[in-house]
Parts: structure tokens; sequence; C-alpha cells
């Protein structure tokens, strides 16, 4: 599973090895609602390169299957890729403590897809459909301040609701999906919620269930703000399911280098 997401992550490199490196403009971001434009500034993405795509490192991750499962341990490795939504995650831990497990969680060429391994030899989940590329859509768009490229891209629309709230629509590849991103007073990304993911207790029956992604506090790097962690959380009819939560403690944007 490892071999196979540094396959991916870096064919999509290589089509940014001989990319100019532009850098971003208040015209490139004119046309934004005022909180989205705000925060470009905030995070002081103006003069810098314009994000193509980014490798995020997670440390102190962890998954919880169910709400009555306890928190798994996760290793988590992260690439965002903007010219077309792309997300590709791979994950690694040990159940029981014991024996190892993998997943490969991504959206690409129009698609989602959640591959589970168990002793690096059995399948034990290969998710796809209609489901999953909403799902892995609504995700790159959690995730869209995070690598603020997306917000630039056409494929995906903004429309002001309120003085703290944006409404964020992505469509591509006839998937739409929207979600209400929440701003405090700093103007830092706060919150991001949807109805557009899907809940399933047993991975054969799906519901849609509001779904809320929480930021952490942003740290500045070499002049930039970034997001230092995000956790997700099903708002379950009886009571809040949190399944993730990780810190983020580098976010390398554009790169260009194969990784291994």
């Amino acid at each position: 599973m490892k071999k196979l997401y540094l396959a991916e992550v870096n064919k999509e490199i290589i089509k940014f090895k001989d990319k100019p490196n532009e850098v971003l403009t208040e015209k490139d971001i004119s046309h934004l609602p005022t909180l989205v434009q705000n925060y470009f500034r905030y995070c002081g993405y103006i003069g810098k390169e314009k994000i193509n795509n980014a490798l995020v490192e997670w440390e102190d991750v962890y998954l919880k299957m169910s709400p009555t499962k306890d928190w798994i341990p996760l290793k988590c490795y992260q690439f965002n890729s903007v010219t077309e939504p792309t997300r590709i995650v791979y994950m690694t831990s040990k159940m029981f403590g014991i024996f190892p497990f993998e997943g490969r969680d991504k959206y690409h060429e129009g698609h989602g897809n959640m591959r589970i391994k168990l002793l690096k030899m059995f399948t034990v989940a290969d998710a796809k459909g209609k489901e999953m590329d909403e799902a892995a859509l609504v995700t790159v768009l959690a995730e869209a301040l995070f690598v603020p490229g997306y917000a630039l891209q056409d494929y995906l629309t903004w429309t002001t609701i309120d003085d703290t709230s944006v409404k964020g629509t992505i469509s591509f590849n006839n998937t739409e999906v929207s979600g209400v991103f929440y701003f405090n007073g700093l103007g830092e990304y706060i919150r991001f919620e949807t109805f557009d993911r899907h809940y399933s207790e047993n991975g054969k029956e799906y519901k849609n269930v509001k779904w809320t992604g929480i930021c952490g506090e942003h740290k500045e790097k070499n002049g930039i703000k970034y997001i230092s962690g995000f956790s997700g959380v099903w708002n379950l009819e009886d009571s809040d399911f949190e399944y993730f939560k990780g810190k983020v403690t580098n976010i390398t944007y554009n790169a260009k280098e194969l990784i291994d």
C-alpha cells in the first residue's frame, strides 16, 4: 500500500517539475468573498508563490472505528494537488497493537476510493462508487484552505452567507458537493460543516449525516500561517462522534522532487 501511495503521488509530482512559479497577487483573489480574501491576507499568502500542490506532515494521529471503540494511533502521510481536485492519503497502524494494517484514501481523476489491507496481503475494504466520490470530494473541499490554491480554481465557487461564514461548492466529473466555512474575528478558518458525506455503521448502507471538520490553531512558518490540526466529527442524532484527530507539523507547498 505504501508503494502504491508513493507511485500515485510521484506520478502527480512529476507534472509540476517544469511548472513555473507564479506569484499570488491581490488581483488573483479579488473575485473571492471578503472572508476568504481576508484569510489569504491573514495567512501571508499574498506575494508568495501560488500553491499547486502540498505534502502534509502529520503526527499524533488517531482514528476511532465506531463510537464504542478505542482510539487507534496512526501514521499518516498526505498529498494534495489543485490543478484537478486530488487528495491521496496513506495510513498505517497495528490492529490490537500486533497485526499491521494499511489504508490508502484518495480522490483522483474524479473518483474516490478507500482501500484497506491487513497483514499487507488481505484486502478488507475497497470502497468506491457514488457515495465515495462525494465523500472524498467534500473532504477535498474541507481542506481547501489548508491548500489554498484550491480556492482559486474554476471548479470551486463561493457564496457569502454572513459576516462569519461562506459556502463553498465543488463541481467536478459530474459530482457536486458543498459545505460552509466558518471564520473567527482574526480571520482564521475554524470550522467546516456539510451534509454531503455519507455515514455507514456497517460499510454497506449509507445515510446523509451532518459532518463537521474542526481546525486547530494557526501556526506560522517561513512567513505563512497554516492550520496546525484537524478533527472530524459525525453529528449523529443522539450524540457527536469524533472519529479522527491529528496535528499538522508541516506543509510543504509546490513539491517538485519525488518522495520515497
